[in-house]
C-alpha cells in the first residue's frame, strides 16, 4: 500500500461507501492479514485488542496479494477468504470486515490501506495491530515511516516473545498480551489435506464452509 491520490485506479464512491458504516467512529483497530482461513486465535487477539487498548471496532482487512507470503505459497480464492471471515465476525458488533485491499489490484501494501482509511474515516485514531513477529520486520514493510504516522502501532506479545524496544527509531508503540494459542492457518489446512479434525479451531460457520466448499482438499 503507498500513499497516492488515486490508489490503484479505485473509484472513490466505491471503496468510501463501503467504509460508511464505520463513520461515527472515532477508535478502529486494523488487523491485516490473509485470513486463510480465520480461526479462533485470530478472534481472541481482536478481541483483546478491543478490551486492552479501549476500541470501538477492530477491522478485519483481508490482503490480495500479501507482500511477505512466501514464495510458491497458494492462498485460497479471495471471495473464500471474505466469506469466511464474515460468518466468523457476524454476531460480534465490535467486529467488521473489510475488502478494501481485495479490491485492489498488485500487492497488498499497508501504507496505502490506511490512506484510503484516513480519506473515508477522517474523525477515527487508526490503531495498526501487529503481531509479534511481524513487529520484527516492520522496518522491511513499504514506507514504515509513513505507516507510523497515519496510525498508533500495537503488537500482541505471546508469553515469553521479547519485544523490540523501538519499531523505529523515536517511535513509540503499544502491547497487548497475547495468550499463547498452538492454532495456525497452516495446520488448519494441513489437518483438513489429511481429514483430521479442525473443531475447536475455527468457529463452527467456518468450518461448514471449509466443509461445504470442499476447500484445502
Amino acid at each position: 500500500m503507498t500513499l497516492e491520490h488515486d490508489p490503484h485506479q479505485l473509484t472513490e464512491p466505491d471503496w468510501k461507501q463501503s467504509l460508511r458504516p464505520l463513520a461515527a467512529l472515532r477508535s478502529l483497530g486494523v488487523f491485516g492479514g490473509t485470513f486463510d482461513p480465520v480461526h479462533l486465535g485470530h478472534l481472541i487477539l481482536a478481541e483483546r485488542a478491543c478490551d486492552e487498548l479501549g476500541l470501538e471496532c477492530v477491522l478485519f482487512v483481508p490482503a490480495k496479494r500479501p507482500p511477505h507470503k512466501q514464495r510458491g505459497v497458494e492462498i485460497s480464492p479471495a471471495e473464500d477468504r471474505l466469506a469466511m471471515l464474515q460468518c466468523a465476525v457476524s454476531d460480534n458488533p465490535r467486529f467488521f470486515v473489510s475488502d478494501l485491499e481485495l479490491r485492489r489490484e498488485g500487492v497488498s501494501f499497508t501504507v496505502t490501506t490506511l490512506q484510503q482509511l484516513h480519506q473515508a474515516l477522517p474523525d477515527a485514531a487508526l490503531t495498526l495491530l501487529i503481531g509479534g513477529d511481524n513487529a520484527r520486520d516492520f522496518l522491511s514493510w513499504r514506507q514504515p515511516e509513513a505507516i507510523a504516522q497515519l496510525a498508533q502501532l500495537a503488537v500482541w506479545l505471546r508469553p515469553g516473545f521479547q519485544a523490540p524496544p523501538e519499531l523505529l527509531p523515536g517511535i513509540t508503540y503499544r502491547t497487548i498480551p497475547a495468550p499463547l494459542m498452538e492454532i495456525s492457518g497452516t495446520e488448519i489446512r494441513r489437518r483438513v489435506r489429511h481429514g483430521r479434525s479442525i473443531r475447536y479451531m475455527a468457529p463452527d460457520q467456518v468450518i461448514d464452509y471449509i466443509n461445504t466448499h470442499g476447500l484445502y482438499r
